[in-house]
């Protein structure tokens, strides 16, 4: 892995798109330390201090921090991962944006287009939705939150989030076509560690004023370790259905004749799944905080992490929208007629309905195991948190993207150098990126 770093500074330019990206980044992490006009900060913090385990905290982890500080890029890159959702999930219902992705380059094009003017529309809401709620908030000692509350404070709002949104669009599109690839997730992905040296630091605190032992600390690096090496193992893992192709002669030269295999990802749908049941489950436990009222206080206390209702419901809505999701961007018939288009079958199964119906058989069953997986990484923090009061949040879906991300750079830095004949990070440069 060494000589695979030390290969880097070979080939200069896989050197520059690594320093844009980091330069990029770079613009990312100042824009979310630069305040929107109009708030009161102190009171902001201390209100988001009060709405940890809640749907704005979850956001707030997204965006690396810069909600709580209500910064240019309050919103982060949600609203554009929203509507791309939006719009894979209109592609199945939709024929014109269904025949659309069907036209290679073209049509991507057109979709991402449609993307970036839906990530606009949804920034204008949420904007406008953040500046009325921002109004009607105040911080713990009943200081309001927003200085001069009025229109002239909701345009503002809104255009100064719905600006900083789409320079994320654009930082994320950047480094996907001029850095080293997977420039929304990089985003995602840098907004989640830069919070990691501050959870390191409590760690330190609570030690030294005894609250936590060097002893469990270190226990709880093993485990974090491990539940890390779990996710790469995981994440890296296929079952891999066996292709043959049969010969074909087409004029004068044969074509055909090999074997290959079609790759099935153990966790095909990714970090969308906890992701939808996050937002779903904490919504209403958002909303019950802001009604003061005992009932609704304590129907918020049932949907916190850590409880058995809100665990229960977690895994259901993680396997819920694992099989949904997968449904929806993985087609077997398609991918059967294309095998048969092109002289394709599996070895015992008849091309067709019956190639079919054994893919979707096949990723019923792993996609049953890659809920169950997903469902452990996420509901475990939330268990220690309220177990054993661990306030190192180690895993959910903040681990898994950032080791799916890290993952998935590791293999395009894999693939710059393998196409110059550089030895990558592994021996034989078998670094699996996510598709």
């Amino acid at each position: 892995m060494l000589g695979g770093f030390r290969n880097i500074s070979k080939i200069p330019e896989l050197q520059k798109r690594i320093l844009y990206t980091f330069l990029l980044l770079a613009v990312y992490r100042i824009g979310a330390h630069v305040p929107t006009p109009g708030i009161d900060t102190a009171a902001l913090a201390a209100f988001f201090d009060q709405a940890r385990g809640s749907l704005l905290g979850l956001f707030d982890m997204f965006a690396g921090g810069a909600l709580s500080r209500l910064s240019v890029f309050a919103l982060g890159i949600m609203p554009y991962i929203s509507a791309s959702i939006i719009l894979q999930l209109l592609t199945v219902v939709i024929p014109h944006l269904e025949k659309l992705s069907k036209e290679g380059d073209a049509g991507r094009r057109k979709i991402t287009q449609y993307t970036r003017y839906g990530t606009v529309l949804l920034s204008m809401i949420q904007g406008f939705g953040i500046a009325i709620g921002l109004e009607n908030m105040a911080g713990p000692s009943g200081v309001s939150i927003v200085i001069h509350p009025g229109w002239a404070f909701r345009l503002m709002t809104v255009i100064t989030l719905t600006a900083g949104t789409s320079f994320i669009m654009w930082l994320g599109e950047s480094i996907t076509e001029k850095g080293i690839g997977n420039g929304i997730s990089l985003i995602i992905f840098a907004g989640i560690i830069a919070r990691g040296p501050e959870a390191v630091v409590n760690t330190f605190r609570l030690i030294s004023t005894g609250e936590m032992g060097i002893f469990f600390v270190i226990l709880l690096f093993v485990v974090m370790i491990a539940v890390v090496g779990v996710i790469v193992f995981v994440e890296s893992g296929q079952r891999r259905i066996p292709v043959q192709y049969a010969k074909r002669v087409i004029g004068r030269k044969m074509y055909g004749g090999q074997t290959t295999h079609l790759p099935l990802k153990v966790n095909t749908a990714g970090v969308i799944p906890p992701i939808f049941a996050s937002s779903i489950i904490m919504f209403p436990a958002t909303i019950a905080n802001f009604i003061p009222h005992p009932w609704m206080k304590a129907f918020a206390g049932y949907l916190m992490p850590g409880t058995l209702v809100h665990d229960a419901l977690y895994v259901a809505f993680i396997i819920f929208f694992c099989y949904f999701y997968t449904a929806v961007t993985f087609n077997p018939e398609d991918v059967a007629d294309n095998m048969k288009k092109h002289g394709g079958y599996v070895p015992g199964i008849r091309p067709g309905k019956r190639t079919a119906a054994y893919i979707d058989k096949v990723l019923t069953r792993l996609t049953f195991s890659g809920a169950l997986y997903v469902s452990a990484v996420c509901v475990m923090p939330g268990v220690l948190m309220a177990q054993f009061n661990v306030p190192f949040y180690f895993g959910g879906t903040a681990l898994l993207i950032v080791v799916g991300v890290a993952l998935d750079t590791a293999g395009q830095i894999e693939t710059h150098m393998l196409t110059r004949q550089y030895e990558g990070f592994m021996k034989k440069g078998r670094v699996a990126r996510r598709r």
